[in-house]
């Protein structure tokens, strides 16, 4: 019985994280337009596979509030709730640079 309890808490948990990460990437998608898929820039755009979540995040902040200078990424992270912006950042830092 225990281990059939035990069995079920680690379905749920990867159910979850898979889940999680599904909806990271589908969040991120938006971002490949200027940032290349999977974060992977060709361009003059920053490189944001690989970028460590804490650093997206706090980059996210300062669109969101203006600190951070930008043509048009102050208005697209202004559009992101903390948890999708959350999703987002462990979407990226996930992927390999």
């Amino acid at each position: 019985m225990r281990i059939s309890l035990v069995c079920a808490a680690v379905l749920a948990v990867a159910s979850v994280t898979v889940n999680a990460q599904d909806a990271g990437r589908g969040l991120a998608a938006t971002c490949a337009m200027c940032h290349g898929t999977s974060g992977h820039s060709v361009g003059g755009n920053e490189v944001l596979a690989g970028m460590p979540k804490g650093e997206m995040v706090r980059k996210f902040k300062e669109f969101q509030s203006g600190a951070k200078p930008a043509t048009v990424m102050h208005q697209i992270a202004k559009g992101y709730t903390d948890p999708q912006l959350d999703q987002i950042a462990a979407y990226f830092a996930a992927q390999k640079r």
